[in-house]
């Protein structure tokens, strides 16, 4: 009989070294387990260092509302610079969540793809329940419409047009409707510079002497 418990690829170890690096990674769909990661890690890295920058990388199909807005929220109270990429795929929260990096640091690998829509109600039960989940789904969705024109710089009619179905956008269309600021042409754009203290490292963030490290005096 067959088992589906093939062993992730993207282990927690590749994800470790990657936070060491102050980069976040959304892979998959966005739930309540990997939204709280993905903010409490965020809270971390600007405690551990307010000034460096930090990066989140997305490769999603979308998720939870509530989730992407509270990573929203911290993204917008960090201290430091939030940058955001696009990797192969980003949909509903995830091309939310894109273009909401700090402004002039959101990004796209030139064959990403990006999905903006309003997303499924999922509305039931008695009239009165109905009645009070569709009142709130018009809030929620007049949020995040508006959130997304803000960041893009669209108008909010245009963003509530183009999300009442689904709408696709390659990199180049996403730069021009204001999704990201820049598709990727080099490696510096996308992993941010380290400024920490540690083993071979100052507090201004660059390499101590040879002679430092084995517990040698450096001549000043």
């Amino acid at each position: 009989m067959a088992h589906d418990d093939k062993t992730p690829m993207f282990s927690w170890r590749a994800r470790e070294q990657l936070f060491a690096r102050r980069i976040l990674v959304l892979d998959g769909a966005l739930d309540d387990d990997n939204g709280t990661l993905l903010i409490t890690q965020l809270l971390t890295l600007a405690a551990q260092s307010p000034e460096a920058p930090v990066s989140l990388w997305i490769h999603s199909p979308g998720g939870s509302v509530p989730s992407m807005l509270a990573i929203r929220d911290v993204m917008r109270l960090v201290p430091c610079e939030v940058s955001t990429l696009a990797l192969g795929l980003a949909c509903s929260a995830g091309q939310f969540l894109l273009s909401s990096g700090t402004p002039g640091r959101r990004f796209a690998l030139p064959h990403a793809r990006i999905l903006m829509h309003q997303g499924s109600a999922g509305i039931g039960g008695s009239a009165v329940e109905v009645e009070v989940q569709a009142d709130d789904l018009r809030y929620t969705v007049d949020t995040v419409l508006g959130l997304i024109a803000a960041d893009t710089g669209q108008p909010f009619d245009r963003v509530y047009e183009d999300s009442l179905h689904d709408r696709w956008f390659t990199a180049t269309q996403a730069l021009e409707y204001g999704f990201i600021d820049h598709i990727v042409e080099s490696f510096d754009q996308v992993v941010p510079n380290r400024h920490r203290i540690g083993i071979g490292m100052n507090t201004s963030g660059t390499h101590r002497s040879r002679n430092t490290e084995r517990g040698e005096a450096e001549t000043p």
